[in-house]
């Protein structure tokens, strides 16, 4: 029987779990999670999220481990769904829910899998409270340390799905947050100045978490949500800040699962990535085009679609926010999208957007220098915008934080500096300065390489080999060293976000633990990432 290691018992490592489990074949599978409970993920845990902070995905479109999670919430008690202000009759499989309810039923259905595995004749063995310190691929398998343990554990097989990877912070200092993962659900944030990096739904989040400790929302009978502030709080004041100011969109109705794209295909862009590096992103481009233009034709006429380049298609996407006041933008984007809702009205350009961030993606390894960072500075931004629009309920967070008078958003603009300090935060933008008692970066999770990797040997093994980078093939395993080929799938979303900048969400967890899980089986397959020959190769 080989024994296999899932380093990492979040989404990724269940649906890696789930895999292994489907496909039948009896193996000794060793979980390890730092946490003190597997099974639930740092996104979706009470430690990291309160009740207020909702997922921006919903049953529809989660992948089902044996039962979807409109399923199991509708076998759940009344009481259970009142918990979290959620009514029975309210339930459909669009709804965007609390973070910490999609976590238990992931707990849930760990459960209900290490039941199952164990009945198929599995030896499973959970560990929590259980950090991997150290891991190392051997000529014979992979040993791992656990909790700085002496002694390793040997096993075949190891499949590393650790998940996010925050920066770490003194957990005394509760004036700087480098993420709002990193202990600000357990701080006492008193009613002051408050800054937050970023405008996304993160940021959003961070900004809910700190006000309801000062207040709480109130929903009206007419349906509008109003923000209630407790006595003594009148000093507290947030700002969002990001480059361009926007907030996101929110999440607009859509046809699921995806209906297939007509002129961006992925033949088409295999065909296109074929013809060589050079112009490949003007190329891609073409493409985009033809696909909006027969998608949405009266849109791609309006933005004058035939005009725009790789590099000035993001400014006239983003032209109708910047040149409104946000929060008034976001009022009439909300108008919108719900009466679209009602309607099941698809606006196809944004669909289309949706669609093509998927099948563009593919062309990031291939790219240049000089045209990643094009592609960074302009398609890139418009496809994240797409596809990460945000639940209604918080665009209405904070507009109603915005009518109490609590929060305003700051465009920062190209440049800008900042100076962190025990006592304060210091923004510098547009000869402007901005001071902030308590600071929060909520950009997001950033790229990381192979100095990065927290396993001491492992981060050694890599770096002699000469990879900055790990170099991972299309089942995720590692290309090198020699060692660890076909032994230790490499999962991690930090470390595959350089080629892959779109990657996130439940759908890519699932997708990565199904591939995990086929490296077990199948012959060592071709690198995902190309070199391609210069004019001296030839």
């Amino acid at each position: 029987m080989k024994k296999v290691a899932i380093v990492g018992v979040g989404p990724t490592g269940i649906y890696t779990f789930h895999a292994l489990v489907e496909r039948g074949e009896p193996l000794a599978i060793l979980l390890y999670e730092q946490a003190e409970q597997a099974g639930v993920g740092m996104p979706y845990n009470n430690e990291n999220n309160s009740e207020h902070m909702l997922a921006n995905i919903a049953s529809i479109e989660i992948p089902p481990i044996e039962i979807t999670y409109l399923t199991w919430l509708q076998s759940q008690s009344d009481e259970y769904l009142a918990q979290f202000g959620v009514e029975r009759t309210a339930l459909h499989e669009r709804q965007f829910l609390p973070r910490v309810l999609l976590g238990d039923y992931y707990h849930d259905r760990f459960l209900s899998l290490v039941d199952k595995a164990r009945g198929l004749g599995f030896e499973v063995s959970v560990y929590e409270s259980s950090e991997v310190t150290d891991l190392r691929a051997n000529a014979e398998g992979i040993s791992l340390w656990i909790n700085h343990s002496s002694q390793p554990v040997d096993v075949d097989f190891a499949a590393i799905a650790t998940g996010h990877l925050w920066p770490e912070t003194d957990p005394s200092s509760r004036q700087y947050f480098p993420s709002p993962w990193t202990g600000l659900m357990d701080a006492q944030i008193n009613a002051c100045r408050v800054g937050i990096l970023g405008t996304s739904l993160s940021a959003i989040d961070a900004a809910v978490a700190v006000v309801c400790q000062h207040g709480s929302f109130i929903t009206d009978t007419d349906g509008i949500i109003r923000f209630t502030r407790k006595p003594g709080s009148q000093n507290l004041k947030l700002t969002l800040m990001s480059r361009t100011g926007v907030l996101p969109e929110a999440d607009f109705y859509c046809p699921l699962p995806y209906e297939p794209l007509t002129v961006a295909t992925e033949d088409a862009i295999q065909r296109t990535i074929a013809q060589g590096q050079n112009g490949l992103l003007d190329r891609i481009f073409e493409l985009i085009v033809k696909q909006l233009q027969e998608a949405a034709p009266q849109w791609s006429e309006q933005i004058s679609l035939e005009t725009l380049t790789a590099d000035t298609f993001s400014d006239a996407c983003f032209a109708d926010r910047i040149h409104h006041d946000p929060f008034d933008w976001a009022r009439l984007n909300l108008l919108e999208v719900e009466r679209n809702k009602q309607q099941q009205h698809t606006v196809a350009w944004r669909y289309t957007l949706l669609r093509l961030h998927e099948v563009i993606e593919d062309i990031v390894p291939y790219l240049n220098e000089a045209d990643r960072a094009r592609f960074k500075r302009g398609l890139a931004r418009v496809f994240i915008d797409n596809y990460a629009a945000i639940p209604s309920e918080s665009i209405r967070r904070v507009l109603a934080l915005h009518d109490a008078g609590l929060i305003e958003i700051v465009a920062l603009g190209a440049d800008y500096e900042r100076k962190n300090d025990r006592e304060k935060t210091v923004i510098s933008h547009n000869n402007q300065c901005r001071e902030f008692d308590v600071f929060i970066d909520a950009r997001g999770q950033k790229a990381l390489k192979s100095k990065d990797i927290p396993f001491p040997t492992l981060r050694e093994q890599l770096l002699a080999c000469g990879d900055d980078i790990p170099d991972i093939g299309e089942d995720y395993t590692l290309q090198a060293p020699e060692n660890a080929r076909g032994r230790i799938a490499f999962g991690s979303l930090p470390w595959l976000m350089h080629d892959r900048p779109f990657i996130q969400g439940l759908v890519v967890s699932a997708e990565i633990g199904a591939a995990m899980s086929n490296a077990l089986t199948r012959p060592v397959v071709r690198r995902r990432k190309k070199r391609w020959l210069s004019d001296e190769d030839d």
